[in-house]
């Protein structure tokens, strides 16, 4: 570990405008969203429109990991996603989502998700995830990564490379007739070979045109999780693996969610269709 200081919370900037020919969610200006009520399955016009989503997704938040830097604070990253996504005629799936302030999470070494951007500024051997979701033609794109600041401890490189790699083997078992739980079992026994927490209280979701349908992904084996996948449905993966505890605090924003011994934490996300033989990825750039 590098031996840095725990984050606290910084100053939040203005809240960005989003032109007014952008399409809102519909939970835009109100406490929450309208409960879903459609289908997992979703149509192939559904599915096209999600492939445009998550590529705008994934395309921002690659434009907002080029400046990622010693000395950037996380609301450029903010600013630079959110300055995308409306340009190329999305909105922001965050923005106004129950209240949340920004058009993306940025959750910093210790952050388990969540994270509001703000004056926090990235430091030599961080590591910080960006989680942009996109919505456009009525439907909503979700992806997340972690990244690498400057020269990071080996420690933690580690963490964010197995992260990313628990991802990848559970995309891979992703196949119509298996149950929901097969994914969790995959990421937890791969997360327990190295002693890694996993994160149970945050999940992958449902998404189509709802940001959150209701459908609970978990990334642990978890005997409830007995949906059975069929071809159409549209969910995200996204394993939070921890070097220590998978318990955790927030903090009084009631979004930033930390590790309760404050170890550091890693995950990676993106938003699949069920095929016919496996998974199709939504979010690549």
């Amino acid at each position: 570990m590098s031996g840095q200081s725990l984050l606290v919370p910084g100053e939040l900037s203005p809240t960005r405008s989003v032109p007014g020919n952008i399409r809102r969610p519909e939970y835009v200006g109100k406490p929450g969203p309208t409960p879903y009520t459609g289908p997992e399955v979703q149509s192939a016009e559904t599915i096209e429109l999600m492939r445009i989503a998550g590529r705008l997704a994934a395309q921002a938040m690659e434009e907002a990991a080029k400046i990622i830097a010693p000395g950037v604070t996380t609301d450029e990253l903010d600013r630079v996603a959110h300055d995308y996504l409306c340009d190329h005629g999305a909105y922001p799936s965050t923005l106004g989502y129950r209240g949340f302030p920004k058009s993306l999470c940025t959750s910093v070494n210790e952050v388990i998700c969540h994270g509001i951007p703000d004056s926090t500024v990235m430091h030599d051997g961080d590591i910080i995830n960006l989680d942009v979701t996109a919505y456009i033609g009525g439907v909503h794109g979700d992806n997340n990564a972690t990244y690498l600041v400057g020269d990071v401890d080996e420690e933690s490189r580690l963490l964010v490379e197995r992260t990313r790699e628990s991802l990848n083997r559970a995309i891979k078992a992703v196949r119509p007739g298996r149950q929901i739980n097969v994914i969790g079992r995959v990421i937890e026994s791969y997360a327990k070979r190295f002693g890694y927490g996993v994160v149970r209280d945050f999940t992958g979701h449902g998404i189509n045109s709802s940001f959150h349908s209701g459908l609970i992904i978990p990334h642990y084996d978890s005997p409830r999780a007995t949906t059975v996948m069929q071809p159409g449905m549209t969910f995200t993966i996204e394993p939070m693996l921890t070097l220590g505890t998978h318990e955790y605090d927030m903090w009084d924003d009631g979004w930033t969610v930390v590790t309760k011994d404050r170890r550091r934490t890693a995950q990676f996300e993106h938003t699949l269709v069920v095929t016919d033989s496996g998974a199709e990825i939504l979010t690549l750039p």
